[in-house]
């Protein structure tokens, strides 16, 4: 093993240092406690820096450029519809919020770096840790390079302060972050976000009504009972189904079988004595209704029981329900024997209540009988087969318009301002992520291929930073001092002070949202997961989305803003 690391086969073969850094730093990534972990990113960025230290390789620029590019289209893919729904009227406090953290939080970095006399790199780096956001480490290098008066061994200088920078402050940043949220502050004002999140819950629903999905419990139950009590007998499927419906209860009978044969569905079938009857139900509606005492038996019918069942993705459209309630949805005739069981919005999961109103975009998951299924999907809007392959066309077209509106530059007292390849990608991702949200029939990026390039384009970029960085990580890091960890501790802190006390006293935003906006406002995504685990509830995550969005886009131009202002 010993010969092997003498040998340095990474200098002929850089690529394979690249993976086994990626391998290392994903190890890395799980270390945690509770919800409060390094992360992939950090940790790929440290294991980076060690490994570039010990084989001190150069990786070529166009590879971290190629991932970091690809990176930046994705994350604007991803939150471009939240970021331009934010700018409606019902959004725009919580992205006042994040403006207002984004803001102080470029003014305390500022601030210290100048008091620290930190240069463009590491001035970038304490942004990008205490604030929390990785994509700084690329703006900034980008930015870096394109000052004039630098010759090349400065800018790969600055470059490097720049991942140094950010790897000190990150891990302290997001575990300050996390702590603030989710206890801190909760216990400085003596608020249960437990108990509040619940009362929240409860209050977004319609009283006395049960959402179709409950609190970690949801359940669909298709049951056969014989009907032998003759005052059910002579009723149609349609009286039964209106009757349960009145009393609250979500009960159908899908499917009847009569004398050995399956009639085919209609509401208006009367129903006799004998007949063998399929009922769909929420679980906690066929308990209070009892079929054993108002139908019959209970039977194991195999072929009545085993009609196809469906899980459809539905895009919502229809002008004809858009703004209407999950509640409104759940009386609406097409919807009997129809559940939701998924709500997406902006692309990630959404966690809806009976008075969450359905707009424009919305992804519906539909479960229930195909036959069901497909008619109501119809009229809620565009249905959207599962497809696993990304549209590169979309993809392709979306990074090279947003470089190419990159290029461009304007000058201001010398320094070339542009937007930059990155950025122009950044942007393009914003539209093209928003046109997708509108029409989700175009530009499919499944899951999978949004976390190789969200994800992995960035681990992979930060890799290559890291191992690139390594042979100067020392001496950086001596430059910067113990100043660099302290204010970057304090430069965390602050601004999710002044958004606190901005949205708890002037904004008068409920605490539980409140601590969600904040997380989302300074990106840590660590937090988010902190305040959910101590209130034990999604409700926090309401506030998130948007902030988390307009967190993104300010805090990525930042890294180029905060170059500039130390130049």
């Amino acid at each position: 093993m010993i010969d092997f690391l003498n040998r340095n086969i990474f200098q002929p073969h850089p690529e394979l240092l690249v993976f086994i850094t990626v391998a290392i730093g994903f190890l890395f990534g799980k270390l945690r406690y509770k919800a409060i972990g390094l992360g992939a990113v950090t940790g790929c960025l440290i294991a980076g820096l060690l490994l570039g230290a010990q084989f001190k390789v150069e990786i070529d620029g166009t590879v971290k450029n190629l991932f970091f590019t690809m990176f930046l289209f994705a994350l604007g893919y991803k939150v471009g519809p939240q970021f331009f729904r934010g700018l409606k009227k019902d959004g725009l406090p919580q992205v006042l919020n994040a403006v207002v953290v984004c803001v102080t939080g470029l003014l305390v970095c500022w601030g210290f770096a100048a008091m620290l006399g930190y240069g463009p790199g590491l001035s970038a780096g304490l942004l990008g840790g205490a604030l929390t956001q990785s994509a700084v480490i690329g703006v900034a290098g980008d930015a870096i390079s394109n000052l004039p008066g630098l010759s090349s061994a400065q800018v790969k200088s600055e470059s490097n302060l720049v991942a140094i920078g950010y790897a000190v402050t990150y891990p302290l940043g997001t575990i300050l972050c996390a702590m603030l949220l989710a206890n801190v502050l909760p216990k400085l004002y003596r608020r249960d976000l437990a108990a509040e999140s619940a009362a929240l819950a409860a209050e977004l629903d319609a009283p006395g009504d049960n959402p179709d999905l409950a609190e970690g419990y949801y359940e669909v139950v298709l049951r056969a009972y014989t009907l032998q009590r003759p005052d059910l007998a002579g009723r149609t499927i349609e009286d039964f189904e209106n009757q349960q419906r009145e009393l609250g209860r979500r009960v159908y009978i899908t499917r009847v079988r009569r004398e050995g044969n399956i009639l085919d569905h209609d509401q208006q079938t009367a129903l006799r004595e004998g007949d063998v009857v399929a009922l769909s139900a929420l679980r906690g509606s066929l308990v209070e209704f009892d079929p054993r005492t108002h139908i019959g038996s209970e039977t194991d019918d195999v072929e009545l029981l085993g009609y196809q069942t469906e899980s459809l993705h539905v895009v919502a459209s229809e002008k004809a329900q858009l703004g209407k309630t999950i509640g409104d949805l759940r009386r609406e005739p097409f919807m009997v024997g129809v559940y939701v069981s998924k709500l997406y919005r902006s692309g990630a999961e959404f966690p809806y209540r009976l008075s969450t109103k359905l707009e424009r975009g919305d992804t519906l998951i539909l479960t229930g009988p195909k036959r069901l299924v497909d008619p109501a999907g119809k009229e809620l809007g565009k249905p959207v087969p599962t497809s696993f392959a990304t549209d590169m066309l979309w993809v392709g077209l979306g990074i090279f318009l947003g470089g190419c509106i990159g290029i461009p530059a304007l000058t201001a007292g010398g320094v070339p301002i542009s937007l930059s390849t990155s950025g122009g990608a950044l942007i393009m991702g914003l539209v093209f992520g928003w046109i997708r949200g509108k029409y989700p029939t175009y530009g499919n990026v499944p899951p999978g291929a949004q976390w190789f390039m969200d994800t992995l384009g960035l681990c992979l970029f930060v890799a290559v930073v890291g191992i690139n960085a390594g042979p100067s990580f020392t001496s950086g890091l001596s430059t910067a001092g113990w100043g660099l960890l302290l204010f970057g501790a304090i430069a965390t802190l602050i601004p999710l002070i002044v958004g606190f006390l901005f949205g708890h006293y002037v904004q008068k935003i409920r605490f539980p949202i409140l601590m969600g906006v904040l997380a989302g406002g300074q990106t840590t995504t660590a937090a988010i997961g902190a305040i959910n685990e101590t209130s034990r509830s999604q409700i926090p995550t309401l506030g998130y989305t948007i902030p988390y969005a307009v967190g993104n886009v300010l805090l990525t131009i930042w890294g180029a803003v905060i170059v500039l202002l130390h130049h």
